[in-house]
């Protein structure tokens, strides 16, 4: 007769495969992207070979929608302005380091937040941290399960903050003082990818806020699913599409995915130079 296998054994067993190598995944993210990259760009046929395959259609079917900028109502609200997405020191540098690279993201959420700053507006930081409780969920979608692996976005508790200063999880240095200063909106945390379960929405309504500027990171995650719940709560929303990125994995092209989405459901699409311009009172 053979042995039973202890269930708890098993489990074990099952967990430590599904342990990710990180550095090995990071490497192949990387060589992935290029063919995600090569790949999208054969996929539009309409496009001669060679050209951005983030480009907008040179006739596109969807009507204008009107948007015009209420300065007194709108806010910029900035998700995940964090070390792991933004910076080489971050976990997911490997797969999203070339979009961010890309399409200046720092850089581009740096001119949002001067720009926003100087003209007196409303900001807010929707965050993401994940606490030692966090990774006792037991279900999860695959970025889920992915982000819980590396590591990313880890503090020890919502209350203890060593070691915090310069973590995955802390915000980019290049945006502290827009932060810190004493009037913008730090959000409780957001746990999966949109804010119904943090404050955003209580406190833009609170400042009276109708209009979001909408940055930060990533595109096919934590943006497109805050655009998505802030528009069903009634808020209009323009998203700034240089200032996100997104991973490049074989499973597609995050950032090319959130952006066909982005020009059928946001109120407006610019670029940086437009919300600047926007924001200033110049466009």
């Amino acid at each position: 007769m053979c042995d039973r296998q202890d269930p708890h054994d098993h489990d074990q067993h099952n967990q430590h495969n599904r342990k990710l190598d990180r550095r090995a995944l990071l490497r192949g993210g990387i060589a992935a992207g290029a063919a995600v990259t090569v790949a999208a760009a054969r996929g539009r046929g309409a496009q001669a070979a060679g050209d951005d395959p983030y480009a907008p259609p040179a006739k596109g079917a969807l009507p204008e929608t009107g948007f015009k900028l209420n300065h007194k109502r709108a806010a910029l609200v900035v998700t995940d302005p964090q070390i792991d997405f933004l910076s080489p020191k971050g976990v997911t540098w490997g797969v999203v380091g070339k979009s961010v690279e890309q399409h200046g993201t720092v850089g581009n959420i740096k001119r949002l937040f001067t720009a926003a700053k100087g003209t007196g507006m409303t900001v807010a930081i929707s965050p993401h941290y994940y606490y030692p409780t966090d990774h006792g969920w037991r279900f999860g979608g695959p970025l889920e399960k992915l982000m819980h692996a590396i590591g990313m976005f880890d503090r020890k508790s919502a209350y203890d903050v060593s070691k915090f200063d310069g973590s995955g999880a802390d915000f980019m240095p290049e945006y502290k003082d827009y932060i810190h200063d004493g009037k913008t909106i730090i959000c409780s945390p957001h746990k999966v990818y949109g804010p119904e379960q943090n404050d955003l929405a209580l406190q833009l309504r609170k400042a009276h806020v109708e209009q979001v500027i909408l940055a930060g990171m990533s595109a096919n995650l934590c943006v497109e699913a805050h655009l998505r719940e802030l528009l069903e709560m009634g808020f209009e929303v323009a998203v700034i599409k240089d200032a996100t990125a997104a991973a490049m994995l074989p499973e597609g092209d995050g950032y090319l995915a959130a952006l066909i989405n982005f020009r059928y459901i946001a109120n407006a699409l610019w670029s940086t130079d437009e919300a600047v311009a926007q924001i200033n009172g110049k466009a």
